[in-house]
């Protein structure tokens, strides 16, 4: 992706001209472009919004308003209790939880019993909440999801492709723990997902390495195909127990074409493509805008070309590497010190743009992945062309640090 195809330094730095950095933007006509583009990916087939990859409330209600978008994927309990007491009626959390206080709120609460669905992939996780019940086993009904393991296993599974999430694989297991939650009091079986990380996160287009990708793409080719006669077998085994099952959830950003193409799924899931962090760039099958910015003020000029701006140092989550890094996007041409790389109260920054840079000046990078860098910031400026045109709080703005 090049800064010409979509946005300007030009541009940024006049719509925040007002503000000094640090500071986050997202650009709504980008996000808008993405989220259409989402839509039209999906076929039809409702998207649920991954939250961890938002972190806004404003942002979430944006896009929900949107056509082709319905409910919420949450990252933990207490999000999912703060989310449903602000108004979003459809969340539903994406991992299993050991949060007692927070399920002893929801056990207690008929409103946030009927927005919230738990994940539960082992019957000890019903116990918990059955544990934190008021008086024991009483409170509202617990709304529950399944999650069945996606990963791509060759060699009798000593090699596996994909997270390890859920001990559930196998259709059969899946509807064993169907039949432990139609028995077991208080808890209704609403939902299945699976999540295929290795084919919806990891790119299939990596520049400068044609041998890795083709072998990516053979590898999620052959994974797609295995994970859909599964899925399919699992659905209907589960809905053998709970005929009615409300949502299938699958798929991410990377892979919603493909995931919405299954007759047993019912929505998919999508978050990092409205923000469209670096590691969406290397997918063949679709282009994003970059819509979510982070600016960082030059305060040092050590020489020729090199410039030093403030902090920067904002890794993403996952396998150490340089992957992980944010990227310096605007201007366009510079690149980190290979001796110091992002630093977490400075960074060095190389190249011949740096020498158009003066101290106070702003330079505009993307992080590596999509909500984590609203852990960074307590506001979003929501620019339109040369205009802020909204200040909004993240999670973090709003005093909520979930994990």
């Amino acid at each position: 992706m090049t800064a010409d195809a979509y946005g300007d330094k030009a541009s940024y730095d006049r719509a925040t001209a007002h503000l000094d950095a640090p500071l986050a933007v997202v650009d709504l006509r980008a996000f808008d472009a993405n989220a259409a583009d989402l839509v039209r990916r999906a076929k039809g087939k409702p998207i649920r919004v991954a939250s961890k990859s938002v972190r806004c409330r404003a942002l979430l209600e944006r896009v929900l308003a949107r056509d082709g978008f319905a409910g919420i994927m949450s990252f933990t309990l207490a999000e999912s209790l703060w989310l449903a007491r602000s108004g979003f009626e459809d969340v539903l959390l994406a991992y299993p939880s050991a949060d007692r206080a927070g399920f002893a709120e929801l056990t207690a609460d008929p409103k946030l019993a009927a927005a919230v669905t738990v994940m539960v992939d082992d019957p000890a996780q019903l116990a918990l909440i059955d544990a934190a019940r008021p008086a024991g086993r009483g409170g509202e009904e617990v709304r529950v999801c399944l999650e069945l393991d996606t990963s791509y296993r060759l060699l009798g599974g000593k090699v596996r492709f994909g997270a390890r999430r859920s001990p559930l694989r196998e259709p059969s297991q899946l509807a064993a723990l169907a039949r432990t939650v139609a028995r077991r009091p208080g808890f209704r079986l609403v939902g299945l997902m699976a999540y295929e990380g290795h084919v919806a996160g990891v790119g299939d287009e990596v520049d400068g390495k044609p041998v890795f990708s083709r072998t990516v793409r053979l590898m999620q080719a052959a994974a797609r195909k295995e994970l859909a006669q599964r899925r399919w077998e699992a659905v209907r085994a589960v809905r053998a127990v709970a005929p009615r099952l409300e949502f299938v959830n699958g798929g991410g950003t990377g892979s919603v074409q493909h995931t919405a193409a299954e007759a047993a799924v019912t929505e998919v899931a999508a978050g990092s493509g409205l923000y469209v962090p670096r590691l969406f760039d290397n997918f063949r099958s679709f282009s994003g805008r970059p819509a979510a910015l982070f600016a960082q003020p030059v305060v040092r000029r050590p020489g020729p070309g090199v410039v030093t701006v403030l902090g920067g140092g904002y890794p993403a989550s996952g396998v150490a590497g340089a992957d992980r890094l944010p990227v310096p996007y605007l201007p366009a041409g510079l690149r980190y010190d290979p001796q110091e790389g992002p630093g977490e109260v400075q960074t060095p920054l190389l190249g011949a743009a740096a020498d158009g840079l003066a101290i106070g000046d702003k330079v505009w990078f993307r992080h590596a992945k999509a909500g984590e860098m609203c852990e960074r910031f307590d506001a979003l400026q929501l620019v339109d062309g040369d205009r802020v045109v909204d200040t909004v709080p993240t999670y973090r703005g709003e005093g909520r640090t979930f994990l």
